[in-house]
């Protein structure tokens, strides 16, 4: 069983920077994705970004040129570092994992808040 433990978030001004990472544990013989979601309060939950083994990168329109994953594939750990941030960006984001066999995983959610 594969864990994310997540780090990073808090409180920033509109307009700051936030890193989150994601770190997995657990028995890990092959990850196939890595990625982050979000779920702000009344709305459902969405994908922010994602980054294949390969380095393929997928992320929502609403963050694009604002945020930028990547992955450490040797220690297992994906980086989302969140720059520009805007109100609209407040949310619980999730870590997902997805194996090579296709087991999907989540962490525990971690509150990034942008304040106006």
């Amino acid at each position: 069983q594969v864990q994310p433990v997540e780090s990073g978030g808090g409180l920033v001004q509109a307009g700051g920077s936030l890193r989150l990472s994601c770190a997995a544990s657990g028995s890990i013989f092959s990850i196939n994705a890595m990625g982050w979601f979000r779920q702000a309060p009344g709305k459902q939950q969405e994908l922010v970004a994602r980054i294949f083994r390969g380095g393929t990168t997928n992320y929502a329109d609403s963050v694009k040129g604002r945020f930028t994953i990547s992955r450490d594939n040797a220690s297992n750990t994906v980086y989302l570092q969140m720059n520009s941030l805007k109100p609209e960006d407040t949310a619980v984001y999730y870590c997902n994992i997805i194996t090579a066999v296709g087991s999907s995983s989540w962490g525990q959610g971690t509150q990034v808040t942008v304040s106006s």
